[in-house]
């Protein structure tokens, strides 16, 4: 492995560590198109602040992206607050006007400057190491790596300082209202830091991959926990995998890096989506055939009880007779019965079910609910 290939899967774990902590709380407080409104319109500030410093390099670029970041987010809650439209027409109103003013802006009066809606949107990881951060002669590597470092330190204090306080204001604003938490501002707080994120993911990866590694690794995370702790790390742990996966399967299509990435992110998704244990597609699945089997189970449990000791007991608890008093499909009345002997619920003499102890318990349960 050469340097360079060490240095932009360096840079891309510090930018996947970096988007997945702030996505966390958008995909929890069920915000995550907001990643996408901010991550385009910060175009809008980035290049404001280009022409009031004239420097690619200026610290200010930061700035004028978080606070159109600030301003795509006030200007959705007002709309939305007007009760004239949704928050998801508000984004669709707000992010395209500021993104195409950003676009307008560069094609008008940034002709001649490496700024550009393409890098802007696609991103190319494999510069990364040709852009070095130097300082009294000394190389301290690829600037966007110190950038996104310096980003993920801010975003690790953040959430450990005010854990509680988001963790409170994300799943009862109300309550943290109450208790004096300001969740408003936390709520800013954090939308502050999602815009700072993003415009230091910018140059690196481009705003399509800061979408997809700030949503798809907590989305992923959430089906795997319900625990917030669990779900940061694994939001970090599964961005971090996407960023070595999705370089080497570039490497190895000859592919884009970030386009890998994103690929590589939504495959995750999907698996876990599938085969996670307790709220993938696959567990759902098996969880409503458990259900349908133990309710199968208790109703002819329930049926034997409530006949067990009358006169026709001998007709009403044959094997042969459930389809026509169960309205069940003969092959299915058989499969009820051999999970019921199976379940030791009921015994089988030749055609005559009888309960057991365990059955009988179950049926005076379900009577009693």
């Amino acid at each position: 492995m050469t340097q360079a290939q060490l240095e932009i899967q360096l840079v891309a774990i510090v930018v996947a560590a970096s988007c997945a902590l702030p996505g966390v709380f958008l995909v929890l407080r069920r915000m995550a198109m907001m990643s996408d409104a901010i991550s385009h319109a910060i175009l809008f500030g980035i290049v404001i602040a280009f022409f009031a410093v004239g420097d690619l390099a200026s610290p200010l670029l930061i700035l004028g992206a978080a606070a159109t970041g600030l301003l795509t987010v006030v200007s959705v809650e007002l709309l939305q607050r007007s009760g004239r439209v949704r928050e998801d027409a508000a984004i669709g109103i707000v992010f395209p006007v500021l993104f195409s003013i950003g676009v307008i802006l560069i094609a008008r009066n940034a002709g001649q400057v490496h700024l550009d809606t393409d890098a802007v949107l696609l991103g190319e990881l494999a510069f990364a190491p040709f852009d070095r951060l130097m300082i009294g002669g000394v190389d301290f590597g690829p600037k966007s790596l110190t950038v996104m470092l310096a980003i993920l330190t801010l975003n690790v204090a953040f959430i450990a300082v005010f854990f509680k306080e988001l963790k409170l204001a994300t799943f009862d604003a109300p309550l943290a209202a109450a208790l004096g938490l300001a969740p408003v501002l936390l709520h800013y707080l954090s939308m502050a830091i999602v815009s700072i994120t993003a415009v230091g993911a910018f140059h690196a990866v481009g705003s399509i991959l800061v979408v997809a590694l700030m949503i798809a690794p907590p989305a992923t995370a959430y089906l795997l926990t319900d625990r917030l702790s669990r779900m940061l790390l694994y939001s970090v742990a599964i961005g971090v995998v996407t960023a070595v996966a999705g370089y080497w399967l570039a490497h190895a299509l000859d592919a884009s890096i970030a386009g890998s990435m994103a690929t590589v992110s939504g495959l995750l998704f999907g698996i876990v989506f599938l085969v996670a244990p307790r709220h993938g597609l696959l567990a759902g699945m098996r969880r409503r055939s458990r259900q349908h089997r133990q309710f199968a189970e208790a109703m002819l449990a329930i049926h034997l009880f409530s006949h067990e000791n009358s006169p026709d007991a001998a007709t009403e608890c044959h094997k042969d007779h459930l389809s026509g008093h169960l309205r069940w499909p003969r092959d299915r009345a058989e499969r009820v019965v051999t999970q019921s002997v199976s379940d030791q619920l009921i015994t089988n003499q030749q055609g005559n079910l009888r309960l057991t102890a365990l059955g009988r318990t179950m049926a005076q349960e379900w009577l009693v609910q």
